[in-house]
Parts: C-alpha cells; sequence; structure tokens
C-alpha cells in the first residue's frame, strides 16, 4: 500500500488484536511509522504479533484486557493514555458471535455477548473522549458487523449488540464532532478469520466450528486495507466483504425483500 501521511506519527490502539482483523490491521497500520498499542486476552498472542511487525521495541507495547470484565476496562484505558501520552485512534475491534436461536439463547449469554461486543466499547470510549476533545482530535473506530444492519437467524444477541453500536457511536459523532471528533463504523460481512470457532452455542460455549461463510470469506488483507483507506478518508461506514454486504442496501431500499432473504438464508 502507498504511505499515508494521515497515520504519520498516529498513536492507535486495537483491541482484539490477537487474531483476524485486528492482527491483520496491526500489520497494515505498523508500515506508516505508527506506534501501536495491542490487547486482547491472551499476551502470548499478542507477543506473537508484536514480533512479527518489525516495529522498534519501543513504538509498540502490549495491553492485556477482558472486554468482559467491565470493572478493569477504565483502568485499562488510563494506562494506555500513559504508554505514548495520547490517544489518536481507538479501534474497538474486540467481540465475539453466536450461533444459537433465541430460544437456546439464555440471558446470560444475550448480557455476555453484549457486554463484550457493545459496553466494552462505551466505556473505553468514554474514558478516552475527554483527552481527545481537550486536544482537538480524535476518532473511534467501531468494528460493527453487516449484522448491525439487519437481523439475521442464530445471531440475534449478536446482531443487537452490532445495532446498539450504531446508536451509539452515531450519537458520539453528532455531539462532539465540532471539538474534532470523528467516529468510523465498520460493517464486515463473511471475512476468513475464526470468528465463527469462538461463537457462542446454546449452551453458551464456543461452538468450535468454521463456517463456510467465514472459510470462504474475503481475505482478511483485503478487509484490513478496507479500513485504513475509509478511517483515513474520515468515512462513517465502511462496508467491505462479499456479496452478503449488498443485503445492507436490499434492506434500505426494499425491507421486505430483505426480511425473506434473511429468513432463508442457510443458518452458517
Amino acid at each position: 500500500m502507498k504511505n499515508h501521511k494521515f497515520y504519520e506519527g498516529k498513536v492507535i490502539w486495537i483491541t482484539g488484536a490477537s487474531s483476524g482483523i485486528g492482527e491483520e490491521l496491526a500489520k497494515v497500520l505498523s508500515q506508516w511509522n505508527t506506534r501501536l498499542i495491542l490487547s486482547s486476552r491472551r499476551r502470548e498472542e499478542l507477543e506473537r504479533v508484536k514480533s512479527s511487525l518489525g516495529l522498534k521495541p519501543g513504538n509498540v507495547f502490549v495491553l492485556p484486557l477482558d472486554l468482559n470484565d467491565p470493572g478493569s476496562l477504565e483502568e485499562k484505558a488510563n494506562e494506555a493514555l500513559k504508554v505514548f501520552g495520547k490517544i489518536d485512534i481507538l479501534i474497538n475491534n474486540g467481540g465475539i458471535s453466536q450461533r444459537s436461536l433465541v430460544m437456546e439463547t439464555s440471558v446470560a449469554t444475550d448480557r455476555k455477548i453484549m457486554e463484550i461486543n457493545y459496553f466494552s466499547g462505551v466505556i473505553l470510549t468514554k474514558t478516552l473522549l475527554p483527552s481527545m476533545i481537550a486536544r482537538g482530535h480524535g476518532h473511534i473506530v467501531a468494528v460493527s458487523s453487516v449484522t448491525g444492519k439487519f437481523g439475521f437467524p442464530l445471531r440475534s444477541a449478536y446482531a443487537a449488540s452490532k445495532h446498539a453500536m450504531y446508536g451509539f457511536y452515531e450519537s458520539v459523532l453528532a455531539e462532539y464532532y465540532d471539538k474534532g471528533i470523528r467516529t468510523t463504523m465498520v460493517c464486515p460481512g463473511r471475512i476468513q478469520t475464526n470468528i465463527s470457532m469462538g461463537a457462542l452455542g446454546p449452551d453458551g460455549q464456543a461452538q468450535n466450528i468454521m463456517d463456510h461463510g467465514q472459510k470462504y470469506g474475503m481475505p482478511v488483507e483485503k478487509c484490513a486495507r478496507d479500513i485504513v483507506n475509509g478511517v483515513r478518508k474520515s468515512k462513517q461506514d465502511v462496508y467491505t466483504g462479499g456479496k452478503e454486504v449488498l443485503l445492507v442496501f436490499i434492506k434500505r431500499f426494499f425491507p421486505q425483500l430483505a426480511y425473506v432473504i434473511a429468513r432463508k438464508a442457510k443458518r452458517v
């Protein structure tokens, strides 16, 4: 990719950086004299990603955190702020998916998915916003999903959490745009990651099954490039994926047709 001066010298914090889209974003963003903070639960995987980037040790920092531990996140965000003295771009990428029918899904699982996918990003954003506003600029990137635009079989809690993200981050943009704050909502479709492996099944445990759609989805490298280019252009929405992304636009202009397609979709 060509050099993007937009990213030169930026401090970027990526959650969910130990695999998938988060790991690939770290690889792409490391090309442009950035300083990166990498977060997820697994320190050993974060260290692996760090070693793969080829950055100077002082330009990348590993900060393990658990998005399902809300009481720890404000402290983690303040710790992240102290690493390089600022955060220019927060990428709320960490999350978890689901593969279970509504009546099979416990409320405990609903709450867990909402905690990880929605509330964690809210806490991190609210903690960092004052420093961004004080400096007159900051960019919040929230990785939602095309399922954040419509309901889909076996994904009730997941879709709900991704819908909620839209309401929150669009409100952030509306309230603080004049303070130099920008937000970008990312809506990936089926991307070649392991997200379906960790998706929670009817028993609330990871299903450990690779969905056909994930296995043959868009290469994660292409997805990461789409996100990086969208953020550079300050796009409010970035859609990336295969033909499933078309359902977002079908829903907008032909909602009844979208409902029919969703009902008849393969449940994987």
